[in-house]
């Protein structure tokens, strides 16, 4: 026997429902739970039958948390539950009735005497509108039996009063980084349909401010896309309406308590997901989260926190950090997010390789010269407060450098698992080279009180760091990585750029000129200033003789695409509701990364490396120039 609801289908074999009883043919029957008894025995009457297995799915989407009345049907599809359940409740083993035998249980051991008290309770709530249809299909698709009853009235009162089933909290919520993006990012979410529409979004800092002084204060910073303008001032309202403010004051533990009680009282006591951004200083993060993990967890959901980078300030510091953090959560709730790894550019390299026969054939030492990852910001782009003392190296090179590599590097993935991803990311990262001082040149811009950047830099902060890389294994031995990352540059650039081998006995050598390096063949994935994948070959120039030329095939996203592209922190917010984590560095990940760079910060450190310096709004130290040359590469030109 089979019973339908709109969200469920339970089948009830006869062996489980009355193994000691025979089904009549053609009979109505109702069963009843007996006291003290896990066996199910036949009681008469459809109609009663109806209105108890309305209950009874009453209580199931109450504990299993999948009906949500109010929620937008479009792009959010419950964060993707499905595909993660299993890794929700290993998250929190107290959420678990999802599980079929755990669910076939505690369904078969609901008592008389609590079903009448849920019947009672919940036919005491006033009657509200309700989203179902006043109709439905009883029992097996069978339209003689309706269960428009009582409990499809508490089914209405619960759709209506149920709290959020996410609630995010930005602790830090005053700061530059949360004004600007990640109250922006949220509701960008919440305007596309990512976001339930009963969100609760908590602001925490240590300013005396209510919530409608918090909304106010974010109200200026958010806006609606091109393609989103159409009910953009309805939403902004109803978002703002799902924003509060606390004040946690200078004791984290008590202020963490606090916030657990506001959370709670919003949500009301209902099943609910939360995620914490740390939006704090290096300083004050470990004692954050401290408090965070032991007052402000919530035990009907599970619970992710958000770090923002730099991740330490070397291999000794970063491995405190994080035997602190593992000691409070565990490595699945920890979200370490770098914005430049929410870009398009990094989504796509897996995509490009794995999904491309023309290219995955060609991604190792047999056909690769060289590949060159290339990060330059002009004066537009202002260096971060903590800028000073991290430099390039701790802020850019560390994270999202090194993580461009071990994507562009790895070996195939066993699936698109975020584990099955970074379990290849960290075999890139422990495979390379130990870092030479005569592999890397260090920079940093001269600039005066006029100019629009941070001149309080001290004399040893890298502003500019190239270096090349070897990875040793198999695929990619002898081909050098070269990085570029720098600031005050003359053109903000992101790009990626792969320069294959020669052409073994080329028959048009003869017809390229002098420097054959200007026929080699690339594959270029750029990002800023405009994105775009270049592909660049050789062809004959039309017209009579024998002339070749070096031409790119260009795919320009915003000739291809007529959409805006959203913001990398929209796109990292998202994975992490969804539970994806393949962007994100892992712990072991982490260590590797520190384990390149830190005998380089120590050589800097202890031998008191001066950069070179260079021209703000230049080209960067010329040193990096010989760097190139001395591994065999043309420079990319700017």
């Amino acid at each position: 026997m089979s019973v339908s609801f709109p969200h469920l289908s339970i089948h009830l074999s006869e062996s489980s429902i009355a193994p000691s009883t025979s089904l009549l043919p053609g009979a109505a029957i109702n069963f009843q739970s007996l006291r003290g008894s896990s066996q199910l025995l036949p009681y008469a009457g459809a109609g009663n039958f109806c209105q108890r297995l309305c209950g009874l799915k009453l209580r199931i989407l109450k504990r299993l948390n999948i009906y949500h009345p109010n929620r937008k049907q479009g792009p959010s599809n419950d964060y993707k539950s499905i595909r993660n359940q299993d890794k929700d409740q290993s998250e929190n083993p107290s959420r678990n009735l999802a599980n079929d035998g755990q669910f076939s249980e505690a369904a078969s051991t609901m008592s008389l005497a609590n079903d009448s008290e849920a019947e009672h309770t919940e036919a005491t709530s006033p009657p509200k509108e309700s989203s179902l249809p006043s109709s439905q299909t009883g029992i097996a698709g069978k339209p003689g039996i309706s269960c428009d009853s009582p409990s499809s009235s508490n089914l209405k009162a619960y759709d209506h009063h149920r709290g959020p089933s996410l609630c995010i909290a930005v602790i830090g919520a005053t700061g530059e980084l949360a004004r600007k993006k990640i109250f922006p990012a949220l509701f960008a979410l919440y305007y596309s349909g990512f976001l339930p529409e009963n969100v609760g979004i908590f602001g925490y800092s240590r300013k005396d401010l209510t919530d409608e002084d918090l909304r106010s204060l974010i109200a200026s910073t958010l806006t609606c896309r091109i393609d989103h303008q159409q009910n953009c001032a309805d939403k902004m309202v109803a978002f703002l309406s799902r924003t509060y403010h606390l004040n946690g004051g200078y004791d984290n533990k008590q202020g963490m308590s606090k916030l657990n009680a506001r959370m709670e009282q919003i949500e009301g006591g209902y099943h609910a997901n939360r995620i914490f951004y740390l939006s704090v200083p290096q300083e004050a993060l470990l004692d954050v989260a401290s408090s965070l993990a032991n007052n402000a967890q919530t035990k009907k959901g599970w619970n992710r926190i958000i770090i923002e980078k730099p991740f330490g300030f070397d291999a000794l510091s970063s491995q405190k950090f994080t035997k602190s953090l593992l000691s409070n959560f565990e490595e699945k709730q920890i979200y370490r997010i770098d914005h430049l790894l929410g870009r398009n550019l990094i989504e796509n390299l897996t995509v490009l390789r794995f999904s491309n026969l023309v290219f995955e054939p060609l991604w190792s030492r047999t056909y690769i010269r060289n590949v060159q990852v290339i990060l330059s910001e002009d004066l537009s782009m202002q260096t971060g407060r903590y800028f000073d003392g991290y430099g390039v190296i701790r802020d850019i090179v560390h994270s999202h450098m090194l993580q461009t590599i071990a994507l562009l590097a790895m070996e195939p993935p066993i699936s698109l698992d975020g584990e099955d991803i970074r379990n290849e990311k960290v075999k890139v990262l422990r495979s390379i080279r130990k870092l030479e001082p005569s592999d890397v040149i260090l920079g940093q811009y001269k600039a005066t009180s006029g100019d629009k950047v941070d001149v309080s830099l001290s004399s040893l902060t890298p502003t500019f760091f190239a270096g090349a890389l070897y990875i040793d294994n198999a695929r990619w031995d002898g081909v050098p990585f070269l990085i570029k990352a720098g600031v005050g540059l003359i053109k903000h650039r992101v790009e990626i750029r792969i320069q294959f081998n020669h052409v073994p006995g080329n028959l048009y050598r003869e017809r390229m000129g002098h420097n054959t390096d200007l026929a080699t063949n690339e594959l270029i994935l750029r990002d800023v200033p405009d994105e775009a994948i270049l592909v660049k070959i050789n062809n004959k120039i039309p017209g009579l003789g024998l002339q070749l030329d070096a031409s790119e095939l260009n795919l320009l996203y915003k000739d291809k695409y007529n959409v805006e592209v959203p913001d990398s922190y929209e796109h990292l917010l998202l994975d992490v509701m969804d539970g994806d984590n393949h962007l994100f560095l892992r712990s072991d990940e982490l260590a590797a990364a520190w384990s390149i760079l830190t005998p380089i910060l120590q050589e800097i450190d202890q031998s008191n490396i001066a950069p070179e310096l260079y021209e703000l709004g230049g080209r960067g130290p010329v040193g990096a120039y010989y760097l190139w040359a001395k591994h065999g590469v043309r420079w990319a030109d700017d």
